[in-house]
């Protein structure tokens, strides 16, 4: 699209607790319209069905009610469960595009349709409405994508209403700025793992074995935390006679 456009508008849609409000009945409506075997579309309906909850509390327990929305996002079916349920999410305008990936849905406009974006947030809020979903626009983000290396520009549309725009825009784990550039990913990527490796040289330092080491390693995605233990153990460390 920038090859043939000024800049391109991408808005990241945030839809709250979006797994947790699938309704059951519209999802297995729309697995029944797909091309798979009657066996496996009655495997997803008993999948999907009898289940129960109550709440307990202080002694007591509420009645039991049926639990008909949500699918599990950890669990084999959830992310595909989702993406049946938003396969008929369509756009208003031919020219913009449509990316889904489980619950992580942008719309992408190019300038010349730059006059649609209001069209399509109240397309998206229409159909989230359809599918006891429930689209949050504090939550969203826009940004605008240009391409540097071309000298043609033009003036950039206004904010939308209640919707953020940001000069970066994180992607299925990859942050991107307005330029289409990695470089804070990868900074942040490296400062990260400069950190991990400094505690893990400090932790050999002091005579933990490799094998405590590896553990430590493994569950190095909790580095905050992580680190603030490390800081501590190293305080304690030092003050020893």
């Amino acid at each position: 699209m920038l090859a043939n456009n000024p800049y391109v508008i991408v808005i990241a849609l945030d839809f709250t607790k979006a797994f947790d409000t699938v309704r059951h009945s519209t999802m297995l409506h729309k697995m029944d319209q797909l091309n798979i075997p009657d066996n496996v579309y009655e495997w997803f309906v008993d999948y999907f069905s009898g289940h129960m909850h109550s709440t307990k509390y202080d002694g007591a327990e509420s009645t039991l009610k049926p639990i008909n929305a949500s699918v599990i996002q950890g669990s084999a079916v959830g992310p595909a469960s989702y993406a049946v349920t938003a396969s008929d999410l369509k756009v208003t305008c031919d020219m913009n595009k449509l990316v889904k990936f489980a619950d992580d849905t942008y719309i992408v406009i190019p300038a010349s349709c730059s006059d649609t974006r209001s069209a399509e947030i109240d397309g998206v809020e229409l159909w989230a409405r359809a599918n006891n979903l429930l689209l949050n626009r504090a939550k969203s983000k826009e940004v605008i994508f240009v391409d540097t290396r071309r000298k043609r520009k033009a003036p950039e549309p206004s904010p939308l209403p209640g919707v953020a725009r940001v000069t970066t825009l994180k992607i299925l784990g990859v942050t991107l700025t307005t330029t289409l550039s990695a470089s804070d990913h990868v900074r942040d990527v490296i400062r990260s793992s400069a950190q991990t490796l400094y505690a893990l040289r400090v932790l050999r330092a002091h005579g933990m074995p490799d094998d405590a080491l590896q553990l430590v390693f493994a569950f190095s995605d909790c580095r905050p935390a992580a680190l603030r233990v490390l800081r501590l153990e190293r305080f304690h460390l030092h003050r020893r006679p």
